[in-house]
């Protein structure tokens, strides 16, 4: 459990807080490239770590992020004239370009410099993997771009991103994402040959996690019929991105990030689904037994139109069928997005972790909430988080693997020194 002062650490993203502090050194995925289609096209409202921001892409394509308040006299820039480089308030006239620079100040006299003393406030864009990033630190400690392991295949272009949004603090829904315990038991499907026999039948009898160069890992153990082990480790790269064994293929995997303390955005990106029999095809097919694309239901993964809210969300118990539960699965709820969102927000907003009671399959939550805090209070004293300066270190890839080999630091430190190796990444 924390206390009541580490709950408020680990939660409390707004600027200021220590840890909201920490996630603004990082590059965050923050829109879809879809939401921004064409030059000039309509700004559009959007919140993260509790800020309010207006995005919009200016003629020449570039994407800026401005506070949505205008400086002049806090009318809201969504109502702004996308033109010509610039976003004009339709208030005043007062006009901004991509930087936060004033460009154009109708009212004043031409001679006027006044408008070189005004700047919106504007946070830096890249387009880049299928997500359009935001970087919302101070300008002078505003890191190298991170080198994520999807950024750099061959075919980058054609992986599918997807964001949603969940009403609940970030924490809870991250820490479910490295929770391999509950995979067995809330995304149990009680007919399916992966949930009766094989890997997921056995108990877990081992959970490990160790800090590393881009976060940390955790492996769970289970142990199979020939006297080897099945290895589920998932990776956790700063600020949260998890690639989750058996399913993150490629560098595919998924952000949680705090839209504010009670809400929180989910990204997801998954490469081409690989032909059946390719390699990694049955790993495929277990993530869409997961997710539930293999159930044709198409509130599945629906959202509600022009919104980035699930259709099955907690208005509406998620449309939970008590006849699916009895016959089908334990949650009557059709894949692991609906399952993991209704177990999260059932606790609430801000979940109080006072009232838990952790048990040996909750190191890697442990570890995760420790680390971050740590990070968070060490930033607070002036030190940056050192993998800032790598951006190799954000390049890392799970393991999902039966293996003779029963220590997880030897399997681990094996796999990742040779993959660093195969890439020639620079670590340090």
């Amino acid at each position: 459990m924390l206390t009541a002062e580490e709950n408020e650490l680990l939660t409390r993203t707004n600027a200021g807080t220590p840890m909201g502090e920490l996630f603004r050194r990082f590059w965050l995925p923050a829109l879809l490239p879809s939401e921004l289609p064409v030059p000039d096209s309509d700004p559009i409202r959007f919140r993260m770590l509790g800020e309010d921001l207006i995005a919009f892409r200016d003629t020449t394509g570039q994407v800026g992020f401005l506070a949505n308040a205008c400086p002049h006299r806090g009318a809201s820039l969504f109502f702004g004239r996308n033109e010509e480089c610039g976003l004009r308030c339709v208030y005043h006239g007062w006009k901004f370009d991509v930087t936060g620079a004033c460009v154009d100040m109708p009212n004043e006299p031409a001679e006027s410099s006044f408008k070189q003393k005004i700047k919106a406030t504007a946070y830096p864009a890249v387009e880049r993997g299928g997500f359009i990033w935001i970087y919302m630190g101070p300008s002078a400690e505003q890191p190298a771009f991170p080198n994520y392991q999807w950024l750099n295949q061959p075919d980058a272009s054609s992986y599918v991103a997807s964001k949603w949004l969940q009403e609940s603090n970030y924490s809870q829904g991250l820490e479910g994402n490295i929770d391999s315990a509950h995979v067995g038991i809330l995304h149990r499907t009680l007919a399916h040959p992966v949930f009766t026999t094989g890997n997921l039948q056995s108990a877990q009898d081992v959970t490990v996690a160790k800090e590393t160069e881009f976060g940390f890992v955790y492996g769970a153990r289970r142990p199979q019929p020939d006297d080897s082990y099945y290895w589920r480790v998932t990776t956790f790269t700063m600020p949260t991105f998890t690639q989750i064994a058996s399913q993150s293929r490629a560098g595919g995997g998924l952000f949680v990030l705090p839209q504010d303390d009670e809400n929180s955005w989910w990204f997801t990106i998954n490469p081409p689904r690989p032909p059946a029999g390719a390699p990694g095809a049955r790993d495929a097919d277990f993530g869409a037994l997961l997710s539930g694309t293999s159930i044709a239901d198409p509130a599945t993964l629906g959202l509600i139109p022009g919104t980035f809210k699930r259709v099955r969300n907690k208005s509406n118990d998620y449309l939970i069928d008590r006849q699916m539960q009895r016959t089908f699965n334990y949650t009557g709820l059709p894949g692991n997005r609906p399952q993991d969102q209704a177990v999260t927000e059932s606790m609430g907003p801000v979940y109080d972790r006072r009232k838990e009671h952790l048990g040996t399959s909750d190191t890697a939550i442990i570890l995760m909430r420790r680390y971050l805090m740590r990070l968070a209070r060490e930033l607070e004293a002036g030190q940056r988080p050192a993998m800032l300066t790598f951006p190799d270190r954000f390049r890392t890839i799970p393991m999902a693997v039966n293996s003779p080999e029963g220590d997880f630091n030897t399997l681990w430190d094996t796999h990742y020194d040779a993959f660093a190796r195969e890439l020639n990444l620079t670590l340090r």
